[in-house]
């Protein structure tokens, strides 16, 4: 388990190239401390999880280069990517993170505005006279 593993995980316009290695517990996002980068607690916990599902939060060292999107989808694809590249580390991690739906990309991106209204879905005021 020495070799670092390499994974990529999406989320809306976010991409995130993961790489995941055996260590002390560091994660680096993009150059800087995971929570120097992701201010939000939520998130912080959300990019956590696969780990902690595992409880090997302390044994692996997490580095991320993540471009696109805003925090909270960087957050999921960051999540995604390392969940992806745990369950190449063994099939018992695949089990336990699938089972816990962190294997599966979340397809939900934003919706395009129409012509002719003012959003997606949102429409103009109707008026009969």
């Amino acid at each position: 388990m020495d070799n670092a593993i390499r994974a990529t995980g999406k989320r809306k316009c976010a991409i995130a190239s993961v790489v995941v290695k055996s260590g002390s517990g560091r994660r680096i996002v993009n150059g800087s401390n995971l929570l120097d980068y992701l201010k939000s607690e939520t998130l912080q916990v959300d990019v956590e999880q696969p780990l902690e599902i595992l409880q090997k939060s302390a044994e692996f060292d997490v580095t991320v280069k993540v471009i696109g999107g805003g925090l909270s989808g960087q957050a999921g694809a960051i999540r995604l990517g390392i969940a992806r590249a745990l369950s190449l580390m063994s099939e018992d991690y695949r089990k336990a993170l699938r089972k816990a739906g962190f294997l599966t990309r979340d397809s939900r991106v934003v919706e395009r505005k129409k012509y002719g209204q003012p959003g997606a879905r949102k429409r103009f005021q109707f008026s009969k006279r």
